[in-house]
């Protein structure tokens, strides 16, 4: 481990910005995990603390392959590029950005508790994040600071991959990491602590430092107690998937108890707020749970890696035979976005063996007809009432499945299921689906 917790990488990298303190900066934290180290940033610098809210707009279909990002004040910034491949039309662009706009308003309401946002007119702007993996997020909000205003950009983060680090160096007017190692699989694996960040601390230290007040206990990002995840109760894993070889976090509540295998079409899920959430909510039902990502962060970077089906369905083929070899014990997938693709995939393959499958906002169209009529487990398809698209295409999905199958709708939900409630009903909806057919509970 590199950093204690994001209050020590703030400290440390705040001894690294010293030298911009003489121009007077304003600093801005990523939220969520951005700002604790932000906090420390600008306690150090006596610099003024702001959270950056940034909104990526995804491909309608594709989500994940974002064409543009906005950013308060009306700032909109696109690749055309991005627009002209993936065939997005203006109606699409103003669709998905309506949607976008309304959330970036709710947490930017949130987070800053009624206070006006920071003018950034002519100043020098330090961008914070707790670490890049792809650095597609902190690359849009440097684009964002830029337009509202920004005369100088300086993007700061404890950790990258070297690969991320070289990209990252032509967004800002200067990057500064404090450590790029070669041996890089995800941020959180150069942390001794990084438990989640909720709302709640955001709200705080923003609060604390618009006060000048010290920042109260535990919500510095410091270590605080997990919840099924502390230490001890789960394991870091070399998960071997073919000709890689992957890291994951492996948590057996039941020795030899059935496990859940999330599947996630990126290199940066093992540590997805969401699937930390349902992984949870499945420990606490005695579910094991391996979370784990199908690509690299460095794959990921290259965006049809996350398309590419066969290979993270092979992949996550791999991956369990190499758990079953290690555990011997009953299997299901939890497969979100593509990842549900790659799961029913995997799961239609002779001899495949798996107990059960659930798709959180997923593309199972994405599998093939074929293949879907090919799956013999009980799939559950869990999508948002909000996400229309992906709702057709779901529906479709199911069309094509032969197996006992059930298309769930949380009412209200958009694609991430960031709405008050609806993960807490995605978490229930799998651990009902998975204990039913683990035969956890009567049918």
């Amino acid at each position: 481990m590199l950093f204690t917790d994001r209050a020590d990488a703030g400290r440390r990298l705040a001894e690294a910005l010293r030298h911009v303190a003489k121009e007077n900066p304003v600093v801005l934290g990523l939220p969520r995990g951005g700002v604790p180290v932000a906090y420390q940033v600008a306690q150090a610098l006596d610099a003024p603390l702001d959270v950056i809210v940034v909104r990526k707009l995804g491909v309608p279909y594709q989500r994940e392959l974002g064409f543009g990002a906005i950013g308060e004040g009306g700032v909109r910034v696109l690749s055309q590029d991005i627009i002209s491949r993936g065939r997005v039309g203006p109606e699409d662009v103003d669709a998905v950005q309506r949607t976008e706009e309304a959330e970036l308003a709710r947490q930017a309401e949130r987070f800053r508790a009624g206070r006006p946002r920071r003018a950034l007119d002519g100043r020098t702007v330090i961008v914070i994040d707790d670490g890049i993996a792809t650095g597609a997020t902190a690359a849009a909000a440097c684009q964002v600071v830029r337009a509202q205003g920004a005369a100088r950009v300086v993007l700061a983060v404890p950790v990258a991959p070297p690969d991320a680090a070289e990209r990252l160096r032509t967004a800002a007017d200067e990057f500064v990491c404090l450590s790029t190692p070669y041996a890089f699989s995800a941020v959180g694996e150069w942390y001794q602590d990084f438990s989640q960040t909720s709302d709640d601390e955001v709200v705080s230290l923003l609060s604390q430092a618009a006060a000048g007040t010290a920042p109260l206990a535990g919500a510095t990002g410091g270590r605080r107690a997990r919840t099924a995840h502390r230490a001890g109760d789960w394991e870091e894993v070399r998960v071997e998937a073919g000709p890689v070889v992957l890291t994951g976090d492996l948590t057996l509540p039941v020795p030899g108890g059935p496990v859940v295998m999330f599947a996630h079409g990126s290199g940066s899920s093992r540590h997805s707020p969401r699937n930390r959430a349902v992984a949870t909510a499945l420990n606490r039902a005695s579910l094991g749970t391996l979370l784990f990502d199908l690509l690299t962060p460095a794959e990921e970077a290259d965006r049809a890696n996350v398309f590419d089906i066969d290979t993270l369905a092979r992949r996550l083929a791999d991956a369990t035979r190499w758990l079953r070899a290690r555990e011997s014990v009953p299997i299901g997938y939890f497969g979100a976005s593509t990842g549900a693709a790659a799961a029913l995939r995997a799961a239609a393959y002779p001899d495949a063996g798996i107990a059960a499958v659930v798709s959180r906002g997923g593309r199972p169209d994405l599998a093939g007809r074929s293949l879907l009529s090919s799956v013999e487990a009980p799939t559950l398809l869990i999508v948002g009432g909000a996400d229309t698209l992906v709702l057709d295409l779901n529906r479709q999905a199911q069309s094509a499945l032969t197996c006992e199958n059930k298309l769930e709708i949380v009412p209200g939900a958009t694609h991430l299921f960031e709405e008050r409630g609806a993960l807490d009903k995605v978490s229930t909806l799998a651990r009902d689906w998975f204990t039913r057919h683990f035969h956890l509970l009567p049918a």
